[in-house]
């Protein structure tokens, strides 16, 4: 048996930017053994500026331009912690975080990109939008346009090619849906387009002329308002829309790091290493000093191989390249229909032939992160029989994808004796086992967990609250914990380091929800698991017995997060749906704890299970058939998570799901459709589904919602033997 070799370094890429998305696609394809590769980054996914004028024009859909790093770090084997840097403690090697304690690195790499708004303009914050980052400024775009204004007002502010091409597109779009859009750039010199060359200045000024699109020249705002754009002379310029691309402005935090800087900008060698040899940087952050260069995603794209390569040779004591950039470069800039110009050693031309090859070299960029190779499954040969339908056609999933299945769980509890002693009121069959001291009653339960990402604080977190659910869903408080945790190899510091973690992040989670963490249990294996044996106190457990004919079923939130899961280990990819964004909110519900929840249903409810493993029809069916009663839901009622039920429509589900259906199937009348099959899907740090009077219902919704979570009456218990009718 060839044993996994351990990690003992640790690698983080701050800033999903073009240069480090290129990485993470080579590292995946010749990964460094004993490295622990990381990426740090806000959102989910990240734009590939080159087609956002094509975006904002209407020539794009938004998921066309992005790049999935959830996807892509999957791909690489990479972790990604979706939170903001905001500082580097370089003497402990330590990044800080905005969301959370800091994270270790021994070689990190910026590219963190550049911003384009005007903090320090009065009422910028409030009534106007950066063209970085994509994410708000393409959903605010949409909401004007829909709007539908029939003489559109907008004020660009930055007049450099950038301000230029979205001008264009806006106009484009805004006719395009039947407006007489005005639009203004405003310009803070007095020098236009000075990167260009003097034929394609005189071509873009006469497009822009064409368009009706008035340019200003030293102009500055001084404030901006929910229907103007001040300038410092007095002028005032109507405006429905303001955008900010005012060129370069560096990330502050950077200020405070130490490193050598320019403008703001990283320092970095031909090496692109930054003053600190244990900091590399690349992208718009980084200044080439050796070199200077504008500001242009070709010099991130054309960097990327050299900081790959440079890494690799930091960790392992080979020599470094050096990254040299050429003097020019192809500018394909749009004009808003489809058409492009183009200028390059100071000569322009332009046409519809140029949108189209501007089209072909963008989507080919953007194609090195659609399909990725299939990853090899081990499998010898000449297998034994049975082996390869053991195996199955995915990867196994983690979470509670994981679980054994719902029938060889039940036949192996079924030689398991009831309780002899008489303080153990029950024993196998709810969610926790109630045991009696005198007239005070506790919980006890145990769940465990393999892990689904990793981030072993994110996994700490989910784990606590999955454990957790079973004691809430008691209608009991939590009172004392015991960790049961496998780390994979590791060197000693990061094994050090991912205990920590894992602990204070259990730690907080339970003192939170009024219990203690006294201890456990740790060992080292394959990979990561993590578990928590648990007690709670009740006054009145609440159990799966006691619903009624007639009680109204209410799920407290959305469901989904076992066929999400699967997608993201399958590095899938559904046409229309950026899969990092459905993960990222699976994961936000998964990290929100049950108690709040718990506490509003568990006084009125006649039965309340948490929905984990066996999926909603599973759970559900557990107090049908404890109860005696049947049940009719609807499907349109049920809460999904986005992009789940797009998944499962493609064909996606959870290891676990087949066996979920094989168990229910018999119990259930159901229609053949995705939503339906969401139906089995395992669920991590699951929601919880009670059975309340109806007229209560509501008011508990009402409640429910309050506290951020899509709440909802699905179904009603009804008379009979256990069924579940789903309509």
């Amino acid at each position: 048996m060839i044993e996994p070799l351990p990690l003992v370094q640790d690698v983080v890429l701050i800033g999903g930017g073009h240069a480090h998305a290129l990485v993470l696609r080579m590292w995946a394809m010749d990964p460094l053994p004993g490295v622990r590769l990381t990426v740090i980054n806000p959102d989910p996914a990240a734009p590939y500026t080159g087609m956002l004028p094509g975006h904002i024009a209407g020539h794009y859909a938004q998921d066309a331009l992005m790049i999935d790093l959830v996807r892509l770090a999957r791909f690489a084997g990479a972790r990604i912690i979706l939170d903001r840097a905001t500082g580097l403690d370089r003497q402990a090697r330590r990044i800080h975080l905005a969301g959370r304690p800091p994270l270790a690195y021994d070689l990190c790499s910026l590219d963190i990109g550049i911003g384009s708004g005007l903090p320090d303009v009065a009422g910028f914050a409030d009534h106007a939008g950066a063209a970085k980052p994509l994410g708000p400024y393409a959903a605010h775009w949409q909401d004007f346009v829909a709007r539908r204004l029939p003489h559109p007002r907008l004020v660009i502010i930055g007049a450099g090619v950038g301000g230029v091409e979205l001008a264009l597109a806006s106009a484009h779009r805004l006719r395009a849906e039947g407006a007489a859009p005005q639009i203004t750039l405003v310009n803070r010199g007095t020098a236009l387009l000075p990167d260009l060359g003097p034929g394609a200045r005189r071509n873009l000024l006469r497009e822009l002329a064409a368009a009706g699109i008035t340019v200003l020249t030293g102009a500055t705002p001084a404030a901006i308002g929910p229907d103007s754009v001040t300038l410092q002379d007095g002028r005032i310029l109507a405006s429905d829309f303001t955008l900010s691309v005012a060129g370069a402005r560096p990330q502050e935090w950077l200020a405070e790091t130490g490193l050598a800087l320019h403008d703001g900008f990283v320092t970095v060698s031909p090496s692109l290493q930054s003053s600190d040899p244990a900091i590399f940087a690349a992208g718009d952050c980084a200044h080439l000093a050796f070199a200077p260069r504008p500001k242009a995603g070709v010099f991130a794209v054309r960097a990327a191989p050299i900081l790959y390569h440079n890494l690799r040779a930091a960790l392992t004591g080979q020599p470094l390249r050096p990254f040299r950039p050429q003097r020019d470069y192809l500018k394909l800039v749009s004009l808003g229909d489809r058409r492009a110009l183009a200028d390059k050693f100071g000569m322009a031309t332009g046409g519809a032939w140029l949108w189209r090859l501007k089209d072909r070299i963008d989507r080919k960029f953007m194609a090195k992160f659609a399909d990725y190779p299939a990853m090899p499954r081990p499998l010898p040969a000449h297998p034994v029989r049975g082996l390869e339908q053991a195996m199955g056609a995915k990867p196994l999933c983690g979470g509670c994808g994981a679980k054994v299945g719902p029938q060889a769980l039940a036949g192996a509890l079924s030689h398991l004796a009831p309780p002899a002693r008489p303080d153990v009121l029950s024993g196998p069959g709810d969610d926790a086992a109630i045991l009696s001291f005198g007239t005070t009653r506790q919980v006890i339960t145990t769940d465990h967990l393999r892990a689904t990402c990793g981030d072993p604080r994110l996994m700490a977190r989910i784990t606590a609250i999955h454990a957790m659910g079973d004691i809430w869903a008691m209608g009991a408080q939590p009172q004392a914990a015991l960790a049961q945790i496998t780390l994979p190899r590791m060197g000693d510091r990061m094994q050090a380091e991912t205990l920590s973690e894992i602990m204070e992040e259990a730690t907080a989670l339970f003192r939170a929800a009024g219990a203690d963490l006294v201890g456990g249990h740790t060992s080292v294996g394959a990979e990561l698991t993590i578990g928590f044996t648990l007690t709670g106190l009740a006054e009145r457990p609440v159990t799966k017995t006691g619903a009624k004919a007639g009680d109204a079923l209410i799920l407290s939130r959305a469901i989904g997060t076992g066929t999400i899961l699967a997608a993201d280990m399958a590095l899938a990819h559904v046409p229309g749906l950026i899969l990092g964004q459905a993960v990222a909110s699976a994961y936000a519900a998964m990290s929100r704890p049950l108690g709040p929840a718990a506490a509003i249903l568990a006084p009125h409810a006649h039965a309340m299970t948490d929905v984990t493993g066996f999926g909603l029809a599973g759970h559900l069916l557990e107090i049908l058939q404890a109860s005696d009663t049947a049940a009719t839901i609807h499907l349109d009622a049920i809460p999904f998570l986005a992009g789940a039920e797009a998944l499962a429509a493609a064909g996606h589900e959870s290891s676990i799901a087949p066996a979920n259906r094989a168990a229910t199937d018999w119990h259930m009348t159901a229609p053949a459709t995705a939503r339906a099959k969401l139906l089995h899907d395992p669920q991590t740090a699951g929601p919880l589904l009670a059975a309340v009077p109806a007229d209560r219902a509501e008011t508990l919704v009402a409640q429910l919602r309050a506290l951020g979570d899509p709440a909802a009456i699905i179904g009603h218990v009804t008379t009979g033997p256990p069924h579940l009718t789903v309509l």
